[in-house]
Parts: structure tokens; C-alpha cells; sequence
């Protein structure tokens, strides 16, 4: 089922199985994707990496990730445009900016609680029935139930990654999460992040060391890595092109920082590819 709007406003849900699957690569520009998994032993390869999804999980993803089918059952899936409801715009009232989209590392993946799935179904349920309707509220409708999709996934995001209870502390997080997303290809220290956020690199060491094994400066790293592989799998620049394109200016320091991440070069890394 999809709804289109009168300026574009795009919203795709349907449950995919392996004749259908293939939507999961269909390109809506500024589009964001939410998937819900009904079974066990899924098995996508995203960016290159393999995931196995079980029964209950849910998955976001943008439209730069790579999406590759190995084995699916069945998935709710969920698809809309920045015209329909934009995350950035409306952070106010779901808070996911920096969460569930546009991060700066992981992939972000949450499970259904047993106590909480009622609630998730009746969801559910209401957006497919809703998506027949045709009145004039309908897109109202419609925003209004994907804005509590998002903020129960957000929920749960916060509590299953551990997300620090106290606002001004997650309120960081995002931020610094969202900044990285926006600037990794120019801004490579976290000295250059805080000032952003006027804080000190030692409060975000801090703030980070309560959350996460990794530092800042690894969340920096793991994000120009992500990128770079996925130019070095998807893309047909050359690796100084690659290089220049995440920010270094010469071939050697993009190397020897590809080398220390990986255990490879850039050029074993794309052959293998």
C-alpha cells in the first residue's frame, strides 16, 4: 500500500516476503526505512555486513544503505519521505535525530518486548487500515501514527542501548551523533565536535564512557570507515578519489588510517570486495 500525496508526500507499508523483497531496494529520494521483523533467521547483508534479525526486531535505515537479501520470512516494512514527515524538522516531538536516523556508528536495532507488542500490533493495524482510507484527513492520519511509531521505537532505542536518563546527557549524544553524520568528512577530531557543542572533549569522553565502549574519537572513525567501504564496495572512484571524498588529501594517511581500522589496504579491501 502506498499513499502519495499532492506535493509528494510518499508513504510505502506492506509486508514483504522473498517474491516481493526486491522493494527494499527501490530508491525514494530522501526516504527513510523502518523494518519489522515477524520471524526468525533473516538474514540481510547491509553495507556489506551480515545481520541476522529474529522474531520482533526492527531495523532503521536511510536510503544510503546498501540492502542486500539473503533470506527473509516475513517483514512489516515501512517506508516515507522527508515530504511526509521529516525527523530533522520535527526532532521536537519524536526525538530520534542522532537515534534511530542519522547516527554516527551502529546500526540501529531494537527488540519488541513481549509486554509492550500489543501495543505495536494495534499499531500496526490501525496504520493499514488507515492507508485505505480517502478522506482529507487521511495524510493527518497518517503522520499522526507514524510520529507514535517513531517515538515507541525511539523509547525503546533509549532503554535497550542505555541510553543516559538524564536529558541534557542524551540530548548530547544526539547531537554529537547527528553533528558526526553531518561533518565526518571535514572534522576528523573531537576537539572540533565540542566546540560545536561547547562542551570540553573530556565531558564528551565522559558522557560516552557511560553509554558505550567507545570513545568519541571512535565514533568518528567508525562512521569515515563506514563510508569508505561503502565507496570502496558500491562506488567506482578511485581510492585517492575515495581518499579526497572523506577528507584526506593524500593517498598515504587515507591508507595507513584504513590499514589500522581494517587490518587491510583499501586496494585488498576492494578486490575482496
Amino acid at each position: 500500500m502506498k499513499f502519495i500525496g499532492n506535493t509528494q508526500e510518499y508513504l510505502q507499508l506492506q509486508t514483504l516476503e522473498k517474491q516481493n523483497c526486491d522493494v527494499l531496494n527501490e530508491i525514494i529520494e530522501g526516504s527513510l526505512t523502518v523494518l519489522w521483523f515477524e520471524s526468525d533467521f533473516n538474514k540481510l547483508i547491509i553495507d556489506g555486513q551480515e545481520y541476522i534479525f529474529t522474531k520482533n526486531q526492527i531495523v532503521f535505515l536511510t536510503e544510503f544503505h546498501n540492502v542486500e537479501v539473503n533470506n527473509i520470512s516475513k517483514i512489516r516494512f515501512l517506508k516515507f519521505n522527508r515530504s511526509f514527515y521529516c525527523v530533522l524538522d520535527h526532532d521536537a516531538e519524536v526525538g530520534c535525530r542522532g537515534i534511530l536516523f542519522f547516527g554516527a556508528s551502529q546500526l540501529p536495532i531494537i527488540k519488541i518486548p513481549n509486554e509492550e507488542l500489543e501495543q505495536f500490533e494495534t499499531l500496526w493495524k490501525m496504520f493499514t487500515i488507515e492507508m485505505q482510507s480517502k478522506d482529507s484527513l487521511q495524510i493527518d492520519m497518517l503522520q499522526m501514527m507514524l510520529k507514535r511509531y517513531l517515538i515507541l521505537c525511539t523509547r525503546l532505542f533509549k532503554s535497550q542501548a542505555h541510553y543516559p536518563n538524564e536529558k541534557v546527557s542524551l540530548d548530547i549524544v544526539r547531537e554529537f551523533n547527528f553533528l558526526v553524520e553531518q561533518h565526518f568528512k571535514k572534522k576528523h577530531s573531537v576537539t572540533e565536535y565540542a566546540e560545536l557543542l561547547n562542551k570540553s572533549p573530556k565531558t564528551l569522553s565522559n558522557i560516552f564512557s557511560k553509554i558505550s565502549s567507545k570513545s568519541p574519537l571512535q565514533y568518528i572513525q567508525d562512521r569515515k570507515m563506514l563510508e569508505a567501504k561503502r565507496l570502496l564496495r558500491y562506488s567506482d572512484l578511485q581510492i585517492q578519489e575515495i581518499a579526497y571524498e572523506i577528507g584526506y588529501e593524500d593517498l598515504q594517511s587515507f591508507s595507513r588510517f584504513f590499514k589500522r581500522q581494517e587490518g587491510i589496504s583499501p586496494s585488498i579491501f576492494k578486490e575482496n570486495a
